[in-house]
């Protein structure tokens, strides 16, 4: 498995960098508002709502702009001190995806942009595990990754030098390890990446939901 310290480091590493590159990247990526616009929708009422791998707070304000009450997480103490002054309205704090400090049904809804990216296969389930197990019943899981079988091994980032791993996913791997862990409603929604604007790679939106029993969520 990636070493989860290795992930903390790098984040650590270019976190003064990471957020002048992406504290306003929603602004270029017309889908990712989009979708970001139907998962507050969709959420209704619930709460608390929760932006696991915030990084900055980009996804978190963008939500809390749409009226919902968000708070953000990031496993980078140092992400979370920029998050923390550039959105000082939101509170923010430190965890692990792989390893979350919440009761087991006590989400409302999640959203994790990116927040895979470092993980292999068996962190990747171990996440969706984590998500669901904390998610209410009727709770709403919203992520995003990078469609592909490749793996890109990165020696510097952001002007910095680092040693790190991005991971691309194949969409029936990330379906089915939903499906196995019970999730329902799954929906995929994939975009070509913008020119200019992003690492040039096909992406994906996944919203998945832990089902109520009596009040089953429809896909249309």
């Amino acid at each position: 498995m990636a070493e989860r310290n290795k992930i903390e480091r790098m984040y650590d590493t270019v976190a003064k960098e990471y957020s002048e590159t992406f504290s306003s990247e929603h602004e270029k990526k017309p889908k990712d508002q989009e979708i970001l616009r139907r998962f507050a929708m969709e959420l209704g009422d619930k709460n608390p709502v929760w932006d696991f791998g915030c990084g900055p707070g980009q996804t978190t304000q963008y939500l809390q702009d749409l009226g919902i009450e968000i708070s953000g997480m990031d496993l980078s103490e140092r992400i979370i001190e920029q998050a923390r002054t550039i959105h000082p309205g939101i509170n923010f704090r430190k965890g692990n995806l792989l390893e979350l400090e919440f009761e087991d049904d006590s989400i409302g809804g999640i959203v994790a942009f990116y927040a895979i990216v470092h993980f292999t296969e068996e962190q990747v389930e171990i996440a969706f595990r984590e998500a669901f197990r904390v998610l209410q019943p009727g709770g709403l899981f919203l992520f995003t990754y990078h469609i592909g079988e490749e793996t890109i091994a990165l020696e510097a980032f952001l002007g910095k030098k680092i040693d790190i791993d991005f991971m691309f996913f194949n969409t029936d791997f990330i379906y089915n390890c939903l499906k196995e862990i019970g999730f329902k409603g799954i929906e995929t929604i994939e975009r070509e990446p913008y020119p200019g604007v992003e690492y040039q790679s096909r992406r994906a939106y996944v919203f998945a939901e832990k089902q109520a029993c009596n009040n089953p969520r429809k896909r249309h």
